[in-house]
């Protein structure tokens, strides 16, 4: 594994994010490769580490490279992959895409097919390596290439393996686009402690110190999620009038309608960007 050099199409946020992952799990920088047209995406990754190659083209990042990540916005990668078809055709490195909704079957024949494609899910808190990614491997993916998908992934956080592509809609709609229904969550308890007379900074902090409490608590437990939250809630207590008003309100009607809502899109948008352009 050690011997791999891995080449990223793109050099934003989310790139950064599983760079940095993978030099902290010791990848050695001089074996990592980025191309991005914007010069200031490579200043920022040399303040991560100097010796970490800018490449000036997208065929200088994926010439040599056994790994090649596609991290860039979903509406490029059409061009970019039939840009690189000849090149990754002369060694067949294995390819990941983090872009959102361009199925394995559309990247592979960009690129001129046969080629092994895992397509992953990541989310934003990658960039604190606490990331959740869902990963699908096409049909020529090997074991080995597998194992150096999730150790990619694995460097911002947890992962699982999909056998059926089409999860990954779902994958999206959950803990893709999951943290802004936290962040909302959180927006939506701080306003209502600031109406009820606490200061903004004290709802602030109190808001997002009970959100991150709760999610460690549910991490390091074994019980399910329904235990931990009978356990909090009193008979006749302040616990159970909220959480009645909240079903009143159709809460878990709610989170099904938006969840399926962006399953639906994820689906919309694959159909759209998968087409090859006239």
């Amino acid at each position: 594994m050690e011997n791999n050099q891995i080449g990223f199409i793109g050099g934003g946020n989310m790139a950064r994010s599983l760079i940095g992952g993978l030099l902290q799990n010791a990848w050695p920088a001089t074996q990592i490769y980025v191309a991005d047209p914007n010069p200031d995406q490579g200043s920022l990754l040399h303040q991560i580490n100097p010796n970490i190659s800018l490449c000036s083209t997208n065929q200088s990042a994926a010439k040599s490279a056994n790994i090649l990540v596609f991290a860039v916005k979903p509406q490029m990668l059409q061009s970019i992959a039939r840009e690189l078809a000849d090149t990754v055709q002369q060694h067949k490195p294995l390819i990941v895409s983090i872009a959102a909704g361009i199925h394995a079957a559309d990247i592979d024949r960009w690129l001129g097919s046969g080629l092994a494609v895992v397509r992953c899910m990541p989310n934003t808190p990658a960039l604190v390596q606490s990331g959740a990614t869902g990963l699908f491997a096409n049909q020529h993916t090997r074991t080995p290439q597998k194992e150096l998908a999730e150790r990619l992934l694995r460097s911002v956080g947890m992962t699982v393996w999909l056998k059926d592509e089409r999860q990954l809609d779902t994958v999206t709609a959950l803990s893709g686009s999951g943290p802004a229904y936290f962040f909302l969550v959180i927006e939506a308890m701080q306003n209502a402690a600031e109406q009820l007379g606490l200061s903004a900074e004290t709802a602030r902090v109190l808001s997002i110190e009970t959100a991150f409490g709760a999610a460690k608590l549910a991490l390091e437990s074994n019980d399910k999620i329904a235990t931990l939250r009978e356990r909090v809630t009193s008979k006749g207590g302040t616990t159970e009038e909220a959480l009645r008003i909240l079903e009143n309100g159709d809460l878990r009607g709610l989170f099904y309608n938006a969840m399926k809502g962006a399953e639906e899109r994820a689906e919309e948008l694959a159909k759209q960007l998968g087409k090859d352009s006239l």
